[in-house]
């Protein structure tokens, strides 16, 4: 079996998959196109099977030293009645660990010093990408080509690769949401690790960091391209009457530092994740809506199932066989409950629809949450020695 690898896309997924296959001896290079390796506006919560995929690619106790536990909160109604709440030490309990709140800069940060710096080539878009040959690889980035005998396609929900490989496929489309969200200029006094409160169409949520500042997000049902010229401004407009503290998350806020996305996801399935000796991993493979908060932790899950088969099959096409096996019914699966969960959530807006979804949420048991949350969090990742 060769050994060399090159990773298309600097990003979580992208810097995990060459983490797991430099554990298992590979030489990997990442290209990645943008200049600065993070997203400094935005937050992440790691449920267990992220977790445990981040121990197997030696960097768990990090990043859970940096994180914050989410033991208090749930979801709520604008004027801050409960609908359900969460149970953190309940989740540990069932699955070892609560759910982890973490700035996704700090994830990256981890991530990107667990590999040498030689292996990031940072600023270099990935051209075209070709078989050239049995079990070989080019992929050019400039002037330059780089042959190897395996290529990781990481680059994202607009994955360049996944278009070269599948040029009918429809390719990403707009879920009908759009966020808003920034991490606090400084501390903020919570009462809870997480919070999420939905209205007619609108959500708010925030996770709480371990040294007191705050990721909130603000997701509003808008057509495609909705851009606001004061985004701070606009949403302490429709925010004001909610609950506390989210007028006071907003107020801690920078306008600069508001970050807008539409939320994109890839609707149609794809029909396999590999094509030659090529793997699509991450949002590139299974873009997902962040409903369930499992778009990262499913990014995670492939790379160290790819680096777990690499490692114990013959031959990169039958690892890649298996990778596609493990990964796609999972994956995709996760995809449609995280899509079907905004629908049912966020995404309601008929008054009729909202109050009915309520009572049903104020009557259901706490242990009946946490075992919807098993079902995407009680994975086992394979052992990477």
């Amino acid at each position: 079996m060769g050994n060399t690898a090159v990773v298309v896309g600097g990003g979580i997924g992208g810097l995990a998959a060459a983490i797991g296959l430099r554990r298992i001896g590979w030489e990997v290079t990442v290209l990645e196109r943008a200049s600065v390796l993070e997203d400094a506006g935005a937050g992440i919560s790691l449920a267990a099977n992220g977790l445990r995929a981040l121990e197997q690619l030696g960097v768990g106790e990090a990043v859970r030293g940096a994180s914050r536990g989410q033991y208090s909160g749930g979801t709520l109604t604008p004027r801050g009645g409960w609908l359900t709440r969460m149970d953190g030490t309940a989740l540990e309990k069932a699955v070892g660990t609560p759910i982890m709140g973490v700035p996704r800069a700090t994830l990256h940060r981890l991530l990107r010093t667990s590999l040498p710096a030689e292996a990031l080539l940072i600023g270099f878009e990935a051209g075209s990408v070709e078989q050239i040959g049995p079990g070989r690889v080019r992929v050019g980035y400039g002037d330059t080509v780089l042959d190897a005998d395996l290529v990781v396609a990481a680059d994202g929900i607009g994955s360049k690769v996944r278009g070269q490989l599948f040029p009918t496929h429809p390719g990403p489309v707009y879920s009908g949401s759009t966020v808003l969200r920034a991490i606090t200029e400084h501390a903020v006094d919570l009462r809870t690790d997480f919070e999420l409160t939905w209205g007619y169409g609108a959500e708010f949520g925030h996770i709480a960091f371990r040294d007191g500042r705050a990721e909130w997000h603000a997701v509003l049902n808008l057509p495609a391209g909705t851009r606001f010229v004061a985004p701070l401004a606009e949403l302490t407009r429709r925010f004001h009457t909610w609950h506390d503290p989210i007028p006071a998350l907003l107020d801690a806020t920078r306008p600069d530092a508001v970050l807008h996305h539409d939320v994109n996801e890839l609707r149609t399935p794809l029909p396999t994740y590999t094509v030659g000796r090529i793997a699509l991993l991450g949002d590139a493979a299974h873009a997902m809506t962040p409903n369930l908060g499992q778009g990262a932790c499913q990014a995670l899950e492939d790379a160290v199932t790819l680096a777990a088969a690499l490692a114990e099959e013959p031959t990169v096409e039958t690892a890649l066989t298996r990778y596609d096996a493990e990964r796609r019914p999972r994956s995709q699966a996760v995809a449609r409950a995280a899509r079907q969960a905004g629908r049912m959530g966020q995404q309601l807006s008929h008054p009729l629809a909202v109050a009915l979804r309520n009572q049903a949420m104020r009557l259901t048991p706490s242990r009946a949450a946490v075992r919807m949350l098993l079902r995407h969090h009680a994975w086992i990742p394979p052992q990477l020695n």
